[in-house]
């Protein structure tokens, strides 16, 4: 039986894992049933109920933001509400032309393509883009050299939903042409807390109050995490707690998986000592921490530095990033010294 990943790899797991089956259960097919973002799920209820009384399709969309906050279960609520098919796809697997041309030729009238990662779609490619979600056409060359020639292809009147993680790396023609663009923030707790009972109750798994009180408090904001968190919680209480997750067994199961009351796992503290340790506090840059911990930058980028950023561990300066008073008081040290217990 495989290792249960704990930590920094638990999370890593989490974030870039490919969707379940279970997931897909769990996913909130209306917007009476999604929880938070309360903002962009209202700009997205103008929309639908605008595009619904015309008859048309909706405008195209931009979701982005951090990993795990329901860019994807969107998409799918935004095919529910206005009755059509969701088409699901990602960036890197459009690598050429034909590739996008087949996606597009087999919509439906009004259907909507949902693309993850958007920003990873090839220079090359995106711009075929551009005349398909202004003008529902696209134009193929085919063959090479003298017998080259122009094909065009209509399409039916879509939606095209994307979705990113990295904003700043679309372009400013493809960025323009969303009708709206909308960020998803990280969740409360109070939201957490909800969408834990709403998954234990989905999942049939007894839970009380200050066991879903724990698990929302350690699952970094993101509802991806909170819900796998539930799932090893669940099986640590069928366990050894008689099914039920309370609070101290939701607590010794995530303990398990190195995730403490703050919500930091063991890579979280490795990089606020480090800090501490061997640069004062900083300004240190990103990539120096990251040889430092022997991680990939990209990871502590996408991965760690929000939480640490969000919960006010870390701030970013022009110089590099610095600890906060709150992470000195975390590790049991004074500013700039290296007295007390770390942890």
């Amino acid at each position: 039986m495989p290792e249960q990943p704990t930590g920094t790899d638990y999370l890593h797991t989490v974030l870039d894992a490919p969707e379940t089956a279970q997931e897909k259960a769990l996913r909130p097919l209306s917007f009476a049933d999604f929880s938070g973002q309360g903002k962009t799920v209202e700009r997205l209820q103008v929309m639908v109920g605008a595009a619904k009384a015309r008859g048309e399709a909706l405008s195209h969309i931009l979701l982005h933001g951090p990993p795990g906050l329901g860019k994807t279960t969107l998409a799918h609520i935004l095919g529910h509400e206005m009755g059509s098919n969701v088409r699901i796809t990602s960036g890197p697997v459009i690598e050429k032309a034909g590739d996008l041309a087949g996606l597009l030729t087999g919509l439906q009238e009004g259907d909507l393509l949902f693309i993850d990662e958007i920003h990873r779609i090839p220079k090359s490619v995106e711009e075929y883009l551009y005349s398909a979600m202004e003008d529902y056409r696209i134009d193929i060359m085919i063959d090479q050299g003298p017998n080259a020639r122009s094909v065009r292809l209509s399409i039916p009147r879509f939606t095209l939903v994307g979705a990113t993680t990295r904003t700043g790396l679309l372009t400013a023609p493809l960025r323009s042409r969303f009708t709206l663009q909308t960020r998803l923030d990280y969740y409360d707790r109070a939201i957490l807390d909800k969408i834990v009972r709403r998954t234990c109750k989905l999942l049939d798994v007894e839970v009380d109050a200050d066991g879903a009180r724990e698990i929302a408090g350690r699952a970094r904001g993101t509802p991806r995490i909170a819900n796998n968190l539930v799932n090893f919680a669940r099986d640590y209480a069928q366990q050894r707690a008689k099914g039920v997750i309370t609070g101290p067994a939701a607590s010794a199961a995530l303990e398990l998986l190195e995730i403490d009351a703050h919500g930091l796992d063991e890579m979280d503290k490795r990089i606020l000592r480090l800090m501490a340790g061997n640069y004062k506090g900083g300004p240190v840059g990103l990539g120096t921490v990251a040889v430092a911990v022997g991680e990939e930058e990209h990871t502590l980028e996408e991965v760690h530095e929000p939480y640490l950023i969000q919960e006010g561990y870390i701030a970013r300066t022009a110089q590099g990033r610095v600890l906060t008073p709150k992470a000195w008081e975390l590790l049991g040290l004074k500013p700039g010294g290296q007295q007390g217990a770390l942890f």
